[in-house]
């Protein structure tokens, strides 16, 4: 079988058991707790939780059957947080940043016996794997260790009567397991239960009792496949445990190990190669391209440490790093997920980056990973659609990020060798190299390893922690939340009116003090604090007959506003009425729903890859920074700019309103990083604009008037900023415009339509105008150049020019320095020059004056230090200058 048979069987076997066929889910998660989909329960969450019923047949793209069972080729990323397997990929046969998990599930429809024998069925009967050569796991806890629960006897039996009718040892071929290896448990409370494991003995001699030691000893000659979770206790807050009203089964397989498993042993037949997940025929496009470019040869040598490698293990290593990196780094891209700076974007420039670094280690050029592309397409497009739909933007992101990394990966190599010199990596050479290099800490690490070097990783995260000190410290927000931190005696949040209305009454609980400033603290506020990019409110609050100006407001992480006053603070206990500057606030409405507007826009026109990345919204404009890896275009930006103005006509309705998360209309956009709490708030802008938000909106688009960017720029490798005006702003903005246009068209002599016209004209006369001016200017050197070389002074076999001209650029006065030479055969010429309010000095030597033992670069070294200067250059030619125009004659004497 190839591998994808062996997907595909997997599939169908449990299509005939009435599994519902459902697509895999992409690797950017629903949650946004999660860095990426990690695992093929991940979609069903809501479902074992029981915030949604099974209903898994009408999903989109799904081969439909019963509601309660489903089955899938999951796509899965385990790099960069709990599950992280990136520093083992390449140095083992096993271990990969992405890989396909084949599952089903069970949502209160069949339990154990089905699971396991149906599992065994697919395995022994179906793939042909040898009875005698699996062994199966069971829970069995360590009451001493205070495991949870009781021995799983209802998998046990059923695990007995399966071996025995194959003529079996149950006590052989079933294992115990504690907590550890044999308890799924989602959280510490919530749904769980015990597992059940399929472990495979890869040993060269299928002796049963050899292969019962491999079980859960991390021998890869004895793995597991597959994996079946039994979700049948809620774990309570208490420690105690209560069965589920519904009973779900989930269940995970890894697909490349299998199919390495059935290419390595020919059909399971032969066991006396070493097991490897890279020799199946997933990776061997990969295998050929990087062979190609490279000129090497794969052999398949495993190390057995991380220095000291052999050419060949080093050859090995780096093929397995790059098939795997190029899998992981294009699915990612293909989901809408681009290397960047923050989060799980992060993540993914890490693995680009390592895998450019194994490439340059086989002597590969800037510019290959993007070569990669193909064969992963080729390889996985099928089953995967997305890659092929998206090559080309994933190529194109590889590009820009190359290119990027390429521009530092030398110089950062050469300080890493410096400091390597002291025989470890200091922390400053650590954070220098990812902050100045862009080279991620377990990048450096890895450089180390292989040198038998260590990293000062402390050190590295205190520098890191700094940075993001400094960061804080120029947010205003940030230092009134830690000036409040810890020094507070109200805890509650406030309670926030302003969605509906922008005056309000309500009681002072609290004055905070912050460095300078003084902050009041209300039971309700109709009043916005300061989060998620939108500017706080400001106005007035009347207690007690004084009128007190609030000037900003803050939200604290407890939820509290604190409105900062000018002035003396109130008693507290008053009732204050307050007001909101309202026409200030439908300044900051207009700029907020227009950020979702361009967001919406943005996606539209560049791709679905484009995320939030940063966003301000105020009074006077917005900023919206956003992933992509290229300049947006003039004509993007049009389209851009009329697609989001052409709502505003519209005058959609603006819906806002609240629901469970996991209940949030599909396509809703909700942001890596946020805490969202099981309820949240959804801004949904005529039907095809949806995110979670917690801002303040207009109630039609037409309340935002129009919408006009007025920049574009990067900010950071992948990130761009877009800057626009919407409402007042715009109109001002685009009447300053006007009366720009007027003033130039005045100037040229016609109307607004003839600029264009006339401007081309204009600067085609002057590049005519400038052409016969060089022309002139060239002429005038060479008579100039004869002059000087006429009044040469001969000395010792060799002619001297020393003079101050008059030039009108530099470039000029190394023209004529240069024709001066020539025409003295061979000599010494020095030249100075004053250009505004610096001079300006030029020295030549032909060879035999160097020869004779004059050098320019120190003849210019004298002279700009005469003039108050400095300079320097090669033996034949140098530059210099200084401030003292007085003594440019002098010294040119």
């Amino acid at each position: 079988m190839t591998s994808a048979q062996i997907r595909q069987s997997f599939l169908d076997f449990f299509a005939q058991q009435g599994h519902t066929i459902v697509p895999s889910s992409s690797l950017l998660p629903d949650s946004p707790g999660l860095l990426f989909t990690n695992a093929g329960m991940n979609q069903f969450v809501p479902i074992f939780l029981g915030d949604r019923a099974p209903d898994v047949s009408k999903w989109a793209g799904v081969r439909p059957a019963k509601d309660t069972r489903a089955a899938d080729t999951q796509k899965c990323i385990r790099a960069g947080g709990k599950h992280n397997d990136l520093e083992d990929v390449g140095f083992d046969t096993y271990h990969h940043t992405l890989f396909e998990m084949l599952g089903n599930w069970s949502f209160g429809d069949y339990f154990k016996k089905e699971s396991i024998n149906w599992g065994w069925q697919l395995i022994t009967k179906v793939w042909g794997i040898p009875a005698k050569r699996l062994y199966a796991t069971v829970y069995a806890p360590n009451k001493a260790k205070g495991d949870p629960s009781e021995f799983d006897q209802e998998a046990y039996d059923i695990w007995a009567a399966i071996f025995k009718a194959e003529g079996l040892d149950p006590a052989v071929h079933i294992v115990h397991g504690n907590k550890k290896d044999n308890f799924w448990m989602m959280g510490d409370t919530g749904p769980c239960g015990p597992c059940s494991e399929i472990h495979f003995n890869l040993l060269p001699s299928d002796d049963e009792v050899e292969g019962r030691k491999g079980v859960n000893a991390s021998s890869p000659r004895c793995i597991e496949i597959w994996n079946h979770v039994f979700i049948q206790f809620n774990a309570n807050a208490d420690g105690t445990f209560s069965p589920l009203a519904a009973k779900h089964v989930d269940t995970g397989m890894g697909f490349e190990r299998v199919a390495g498993i059935y290419a390595t042993t020919k059909g399971f037949k032969d066991f006396s190669p070493e097991p490897s997940n890279y020799n199946s025929d997933v990776f061997a496009p990969l295998f050929t391209k990087i062979a190609a470019l490279s000129g090497k040869t794969y052999a398949g040598t495993v190390p057995t440490k991380r220095e000291g490698l052999t050419e060949q293990e080093n050859i090995d290593v780096a093929f397995r790093v790059l098939a795997d990196h190029a899998r992981c780094v294009s699915s990612a891209i293909a989901d809408t997920i681009l290397p960047g700076n923050e989060g799980r974007n992060y993540v993914i420039r890490r693995i680009l980056r390592r895998g450019i670094l194994y490439g340059k280690k086989l002597g590969l050029q800037t510019g290959f990973f993007e070569q990669l592309v193909a064969p992963v397409v080729e390889s996985l497009g099928t089953v995967f659609p997305e890659l092929k739909q998206q090559q080309s933007i994933i190529q194109r992101v590889i590009r820009s990020e190359e290119e990027s990394f390429g521009r530092t990966l030398d110089r950062g190599l050469q300080l890493f060798t410096k400091a390597a010199a002291s025989g470890a990596i200091s922390a400053a050479a650590a954070f220098e190299l990812y902050d100045t290099y862009g080279f991620p800490l377990d990048m450096t690490q890895l450089l180390a390893t292989e040198r038998g070097l260590t990293v000062d990783a402390a050190g590295f995260e205190t520098a890191m922690e700094a940075q993001r000190e400094r960061g804080r410290a120029s947010q205003k927000k940030e230092i009134v939340v830690a000036a409040t931190e810890g020094d507070t005696t109200i805890a509650q949040p406030t309670n926030f009116l302003g969605y509906a209305q922008l005056t309000g009454h309500g009681k002072l609980l609290e004055v905070v003090k912050a460095d300078k400033d003084t902050y009041l603290v209300f039971d309700q506020t109709p009043f916005y604090g300061e989060m998620g990019g939108q500017t706080g409110d400001t106005g007035t609050a009347l207690i007690n007959g004084q009128l007190i100006h609030i000037t900003d407001t803050v939200k604290d992480k407890s939820g509290r506003h604190l409105h900062k006053i000018d002035g003396a603070a109130p008693a507290v206990g008053a009732t204050a009425e307050l007001a909101v500057d309202a026409v200030r606030r439908r300044a900051i409405n207009r700029h907020h729903s227009a950020a979702h507007l361009i967001h919406w826009a943005l996606r539209k026109v560049l791709g679905t890859h484009v995320r939030q990345a940063g966003t301000s919204k105020t009074a006077d404009r917005m900023r919206f920074d956003f992933s992509h890896f290229e300049a947006v275009t003039h004509a993007q930006l049009l389209e851009v700019e009329s697609l989001v103005n052409a709502k505003v006509i519209d005058n959609a309705k603006v819906d806002t309103y609240e629901t469970e998360f996991d209940k949030k209309p599909e396509g809703t956009l909700a942001f890596f990083g946020d805490k969202y709490g099981k309820i949240v708030r959804v801004v949904d802008i005529g039907g095809y604009s949806r995110e979670l938000c917690g801002g303040t909106h207009v109630s039609t688009t037409g309340e935002i008037g129009l919408i006009k960017v007025v920049a574009e720029m990067a900010i950071a490798a992948g990130t761009r900023r877009i800057e626009a005006v919407a409402g007042q702003p715009a109109y001002d903005f685009v009447a300053h415009r006007e009366a720009a246009l007027a003033a130039v068209s005045a100037h040229l002599g016609g109307g607004a339509s003839d600029v264009v016209q006339k401007l081309e004209a204009l600067l085609a006369h002057q590049k005519e105008t400038e052409k016969q001016l060089k022309t002139f200017q060239q002429k005038a050197l060479a008579g100039l150049a004869d002059e000087l070389a006429a009044k040469a002074v001969a000395r010792d076999g060799l002619k001297f020019v020393s003079a101050v001209v008059s030039v009108p650029d530099q470039e000029s006065l190394r023209s004529l320095g240069s024709q001066v030479a020539a025409k003295l055969g061979e000599g010494v010429v020095q030249l100075g020059t004053a250009l505004g309010d610096k001079a300006s000095l030029v020295a030549f030597c032909t060879p035999a004056a160097v020869k004779a033992g004059h050098q320019a670069g120190k003849i210019i070294q004298t002279l700009s230090a005469a003039i108050g200067g400095k300079g320097g250059g090669k033996p034949d030619f140098a530059m210099g200058g200084g401030k003292d125009l007085s003594k440019l004659a002098e010294v040119l004497k």
